[in-house]
């Protein structure tokens, strides 16, 4: 019995290195990108603290004359960066709460009851997600121009807002339609039981256990928002309404009038922290949204 599980073992061993000699290829390719990216982000990060001079010297990730702060702070205040930086982050975290607060309703009620239109509801959202930007933004674009509100600042940020939170609205049901789907009934089934009503049920128990799945789209809804660059182009009607994508490709051009590219490195070091600190912190999060549910019911 011994000798046929040392032989037993022996057998799986090299199935196991064979296994892992397939995916060696696999493995290299993805450390060679990994390396790539990391010593681009860090060239990126030491650039932010370097001088232009250094900059252009190729001494830059040596750093020799050590670490300049006070490009982070031209940038932030100079060149607007906080301005930017506000307007994304109220218009992420807006339309963000928005689409979770129609989105999650909507979705659950497809997921969940049959009624005549409910397939062709969905197909609908199905085709309005292939449906491109630059198709829909010049009639948005007429239709906001005759109500005057690009000449209004705080109507503008609103107007921009209720955009994203429209576009987004199709990506956002479908994802909570899936992870809805998911759900057992059988906890739906246990509260009407103890005569708890519909409306009450989604907001107590099933909203709360499709916690992961609301987490994941909102980040990606978040990361959307704050990169969107075309509609904020279009409809930022003056540097007090723009983005940060908008805004930092305005620096980007203004680089070869003024040559401050440490305050430039620095701004994107400053737009680029957000997104990276929620991929750091909430990764388990998005991975947990993307491949969990809960009961199959």
């Amino acid at each position: 019995m011994r000798k046929n599980n040392k032989k037993e073992w022996n057998v799986r061993e090299k199935v196991n290195w064979k296994k892992e000699l397939r995916l060696a290829p696999g493995y290299i390719i993805l450390l060679i990108w990994v390396l790539f990216t990391f010593m681009l982000l860090g060239w990126v990060l030491a650039a932010s603290f370097a001088t232009t001079k250094e900059i252009f010297s190729g001494q830059a990730m040596f750093l020799p004359s050590g670490l300049h702060f006070e490009n982070y702070a031209k940038a932030w205040t100079t060149s607007q960066v906080s301005v930017f930086f506000t307007n994304s982050l109220v218009y992420a975290l807006i339309a963000c709460l928005l689409l979770i607060l129609v989105c999650a309703p909507a979705a659950y009620v497809l997921s969940r009851f049959d009624f005549i239109a409910n397939k062709v509801i969905q197909s609908s959202f199905v085709s309005a997600m292939g449906v491109p930007v630059i198709m829909i933004i010049l009639p948005l674009f007429g239709l906001v121009a005759n109500w005057n509100i690009l000449n209004n600042v705080f109507a503008n940020k609103v107007a921009l807002v209720f955009l994203y939170t429209g576009i987004n609205i199709p990506y956002t049901t479908i994802f909570l339609l899936t992870f809805f789907s998911n759900l057992s009934k059988t906890y739906e089934e246990a509260a009407a039981i103890d005569g708890c009503p519909p409306m009450r049920t989604f907001w107590k128990i099933m909203f709360p256990m499709a916690q992961p799945g609301i987490i994941t789209v909102t980040i990606f809804n978040f990361i959307n928002v704050w990169n969107e660059y075309f509609i904020s182009l279009i409809f930022a009607n003056s540097d007090k309404v723009k983005s940060v994508a908008v805004g930092l490709y305005g620096m980007i051009n203004s680089m070869r009038y003024t040559g401050d590219y440490a305050g430039m490195f620095a701004a994107v070091i400053i737009v680029f922290l957000p997104t990276f600190l929620l991929y750091v912190f909430l990764s388990e999060k998005i991975i947990a949204g993307v491949t969990g549910g809960g009961l199959k019911g």
